[in-house]
């Protein structure tokens, strides 16, 4: 999609969803669709019908930081759409990324998230591929899935992709339309900030075509950064879960990210990461004591 397009439908989007009241103005007359008329928000912002309708139809995308910014006061933005916005408005990319070498974890990186023992931890790339896990990240999310997986890029797990199209991780949200709209939020910035990047293209391709959830989603552009918070979990071996999850960024590449999982201590959810941890303990332990053949 064009940035000028996407600009233009993300505004709106926007403007749908706010009505004369919301903004303290009168209306006048019947409306053909909810939300604000051009020329009502043209004048909240301070700019020109003629310019704004340009901005709408992507017929412009040289707007300036100012214009941008009031756009975004007078439609109530949060402070990542709001982010969002300035970056969709900002001068793409002349040409796509090509295709780079498959991202990799650091060594120490990966020490760090193996000495975690008690909580699951992930490392992801910037399009949500698992880079590595320890044991009870691994078995906390993709326990169906062999424990190697992120090393080989040619069959990586990736979060999203899994969270639509894989049925087993799909099981393991119970609140599972909470989950989806936080993920399609949270990668709606990604790409903002990543425009040229063609296998983040491929990837919303790929979910666009095989989910019409996804679809579905993805066309009301939700944004927003969803880092940290509670998330209730349903495990196949340990029942119910309720967790906090908080997110790390890595100093050497900002768009690769911790994600680690607690629960309180003393709680059902944190006993039942030590009695996932003990199943795995258990069943290495028989695999070493299994008499030869």
């Amino acid at each position: 999609m064009e940035d000028g397009t996407r600009l233009g439908d993300f505004l709106r989007s926007r403007r749908s969803r706010l009505t004369p009241e919301d903004v303290g103005i009168t209306s006048y007359g019947a409306r053909r669709v909810p939300g604000l008329r051009r020329e009502e928000l043209a004048q909240l912002a301070g700019v020109s019908v003629t310019y704004y309708t340009r901005l709408e139809q992507g017929q412009s995308n040289r707007a300036s930081e100012s214009v941008i910014e009031a756009l975004a006061r007078a439609l109530a933005m949060s402070e990542d759409e709001r982010a969002y916005l300035h970056n969709l408005a900002r001068p793409a990319p002349e040409k796509p990324r090509k295709p780079t070498k498959p991202a990799r974890v650091r060594r120490s990186t990966r020490q760090l998230i193996e000495a975690v023992t008690e909580i699951p931890a992930v490392v992801l790339g910037m399009r949500s591929e698992v880079l590595a896990w320890n044991t009870l990240g691994h078995l906390l999310l993709a326990g169906h899935l062999d424990a190697e997986t992120p090393d080989r890029p040619s069959d990586r797990p990736n979060l999203i992709r899994m969270l639509f199209l894989d049925p087993h991780h799909r099981d393991l949200y119970p609140r599972w339309d909470d989950a989806a709209s936080c993920a399609v939020a949270s990668l709606r910035l990604m790409v903002s900030r990543h425009r040229d990047d063609s296998e983040l293209a491929v990837l919303i391709g790929e979910l666009t075509m095989n989910s019409a959830e996804f679809a579905a989603l993805w066309s009301k552009h939700p944004v927003a950064n969803h880092a940290s918070g509670t998330r209730h979990l349903h495990h196949p071996e340990v029942g119910e879960l309720t967790v906090e999850l908080e997110t790390m960024q890595l100093s050497d590449d900002p768009d690769h990210r911790i994600l680690m999982y607690s629960a309180a201590p003393g709680s059902p959810s944190h006993a039942a990461f030590q009695l996932l941890h003990r199943k795995f303990a258990g069943a290495k332990q028989l695999l070493r004591v299994a008499p030869e053949a």
